[in-house]
């Protein structure tokens, strides 16, 4: 391999952008093994497409992912679309022997994830998923606190993803509100970040119990809306608008057991009015307690148990000294780092695995368990009972 690592990137929307943002920092930060080169951006309407791949920084732009694929000159193709294409688009990228990244969760079925799994590792081709919230700096903090025994025995980890983008009955169905083209709502939309950052802390799930629950079950078609309606889905000329099914969870619930002997409880909900993007956990171990939020991502409470008698409290780590993880690649100690970073951090962390010969973490194998769980809660749902991992 040259020193040169060529991305192909598919879809240029929201994590389209992210992602284009971390190809374009990652160098930039971090004293890496090859440089990182933005070669191709693919979409498939060729004005968009070109007038993203100009703002973002690509070299090319393409309407054919299949032409992406197959081009020699690129050695990474990275999938950023609905989760339809997921599964095509990762089985050929691997058959073509290139490296696959690819957004959460990597397919909108098991049986989806289990193919692309099944694909990475008979190409032995290296593979990663963005599950970027491991790569936060109060995150890897909690992990390595774990690890060396800070909280002791594990016992609880309560988990919460709350929005509210589509809490409005007015809001249209978008195409995160198909099932045939999400694969799920919140569930898998949200809830598969806060199953991840419960696999990656605490341990593997035993058990699952839970449900999932469409509080909107018709929204006016993408595209009908004009402006801000309010009130009745009406058209301002006041005639009904076309309405349609949607055919995803709002918000799902559900309690889990870990192998490890933890129990936890997960909620994900695009219902939560007031919360933006609100992720949150805490973990009881025998020795102490840390929390985390999201929306305070530089920061993370700890709980000591052992503090002397009186002294007892929790106390704020601001995870931004050079010997925190990945805070020392950035900025001076209290400057903070945000959202993007983390996707920085993985494209960083990948890169220097694949030169070392290693996998990268979080991987198809993540995305493949995550998938698991998620498809079990489902299960769960239907049936109202537990169901065994």
């Amino acid at each position: 391999m040259s020193s040169r690592l060529n991305v192909g990137l598919i879809g240029y929307q929201f994590m389209g952008k992210a992602h284009s943002n971390a190809y374009r920092q990652v160098n930039r930060f971090f004293d890496l093994p090859y440089q990182v080169g933005m070669h191709t951006l693919c979409g498939r309407t060729e004005s968009s497409v070109k007038a993203a791949a100009d703002h973002l920084g690509w070299e090319r732009y393409s309407t054919d992912w299949r032409e992406v694929v197959a081009d020699p000159d690129i050695q990474v193709i990275d999938i950023s679309t609905p989760g339809d294409s997921h599964c095509e688009i990762a089985l050929a990228a691997a058959a073509a022997g290139k490296i696959v990244f690819c957004e959460k969760p990597i397919g909108n079925t098991l049986a989806e994830a289990r193919q692309m799994l099944d694909a990475v590792q008979q190409a032995d081709v290296p593979h990663a998923i963005f599950h970027n919230y491991r790569k936060i700096p109060a995150v890897a903090l909690a992990k390595q606190m774990i690890e060396n025994g800070d909280l002791g025995t594990l016992y609880h980890m309560r988990a919460t993803y709350l929005q509210d983008w589509i809490a409005d009955p007015n809001f249209p169905l978008v195409w995160r509100l198909q099932k045939e083209r999400a694969g799920s709502g919140a569930h898998g939309d949200i809830g598969a970040h806060i199953i991840d950052l419960g696999r990656h802390l605490v341990g593997e799930f035993a058990e699952v119990t839970g449900l999932l629950h469409t509080f909107v079950k018709q929204r006016p078609l993408a595209g009908a809306v004009e402006g801000d309606l309010g009130g009745a889905a009406q058209s301002q000329s006041g005639h009904d608008l076309p309405m349609g099914d949607v055919t995803v969870d709002d918000a799902s619930a559900f309690l889990a057991r870990f192998q490890n002997g933890a129990i936890g409880t997960f909620e994900a909900s695009r219902f939560a009015v007031g919360r933006k993007n609100h992720g949150r956990f805490e973990i009881n171990g025998s020795k102490g307690t840390i929390v985390f939020n999201l929306e305070r991502m530089n920061e993370l409470e700890y709980y000591n148990a052992a503090d002397a008698p009186g002294t007892h409290g929790f106390r704020l780590i601001q995870t931004t000294e050079s010997h925190h993880p990945y805070a020392g690649r950035y900025w001076p100690v209290g400057h903070i780092i945000g959202y993007e970073h983390t996707f920085i951090n993985l494209v960083a962390d990948a890169v220097t695995a694949i030169h070392r010969g290693e996998l990268p973490t979080p991987n198809f194998f993540d995305g493949y368990e995550n998938q698991r769980i998620l498809d079990a809660v489902e299960r769960s749902s239907e049936t109202r009972g537990w169901v065994s991992l």
